[in-house]
């Protein structure tokens, strides 16, 4: 027998199946989104996009006049007729289609948009799919992509230009994470430290007084706002919809703790 053990060849990307079957949808889907022709792909966003007007006319009671109105005194007359012609197209058969709280998240408007919020599922999604398993993290992202679509017509209740993106499930997935990823390391039973997803979750006394959650918080915040209203450098070819972003976080950091299979860690007061 050689005196060395053969050595195992770790894989590059150790990412939960779960993970990566997602990233390969929302990559697929936009890859075949280029081949359909305008009409076809025009067809497929309206259908699958939120559009906060047909939410507001189908299922809150908003007249269609308002819509129309609200585009008239609130656009340039070059690109009224447009968004008019647009309210009109969408807003015609009548439909709320509320499944679309959760399809929109499967398309994106650029190679650059669907990276990067591939990046992004693949370092948050991944502890939690390994700290609660795949189920688990599919009803999160949804719940978290319906937050953030949510709360992106409530305040954009007449809007008539399609939303779509991943951004609110990620950032639900990364204010989930934010519970148990910065707590500190223990000993496991197997006598090494435990890794981030195998620790006890911070409690919000905890969360308040660690320094590298408020530091994360902050960065995520701070981002969210240059890149909804500074956009620097151009890096952006879209609108940002950061209401989808803080809907989607909000639900994280409020459902996560409901699906959490693991203890939170105690508080202790000071004596």
């Amino acid at each position: 027998m050689s005196p060395h053990p053969p050595r195992t060849r770790e894989p590059i990307l150790n990412l939960p199946a779960v993970v990566t079957l997602s990233l390969l949808a929302l990559i697929g889907i936009h890859a075949a989104r280029l081949l359909l022709s305008d009409e076809s792909d025009f067809l497929m966003v309206i259908g699958w996009a939120v559009i906060p007007a047909r939410w507001s006319v189908a299922m809150g009671g908003v007249p269609v006049e308002e819509v129309m109105k609200g585009l008239r005194d609130g656009v340039p007359e070059d690109a009224a007729a447009s968004l008019t012609a647009l309210a009109q197209y969408v807003l015609d058969d009548g439909e709320g289609r509320p499944w679309t709280a959760i399809t929109y998240a499967f398309l994106h408007g650029s190679w650059a948009h669907v990276l990067i919020n591939g990046v992004w599922l693949a370092a948050f999604g991944t502890p939690i799919v390994r700290r609660c398993g795949a189920l688990r993290f599919l009803l999160l992202s949804g719940a978290a992509a319906a937050g953030g679509a949510v709360l992106y017509a409530m305040m954009n209740p007449l809007q008539v230009l399609p939303m779509i993106g991943a951004s609110g499930a990620v950032s639900g997935l990364m204010a989930a994470a934010s519970w148990f990823m910065f707590a500190p390391a223990s000993w496991h039973w197997e006598g090494r430290l435990t890794q981030p997803h195998e620790r006890p979750r911070e409690s919000l006394w905890h969360m308040v007084r660690n320094r590298q959650v408020l530091i994360f918080l902050g960065i995520w915040f701070a981002a969210n706002y240059v890149f909804a209203f500074v956009q620097p450098l151009g890096l952006t070819d879209a609108s940002i919809a950061w209401e989808a972003h803080l809907g989607g976080f909000l639900a994280g950091l409020v459902l996560f703790p409901l699906i959490d299979p693991l203890p939170a860690r105690q508080r202790r007061f000071p004596a």
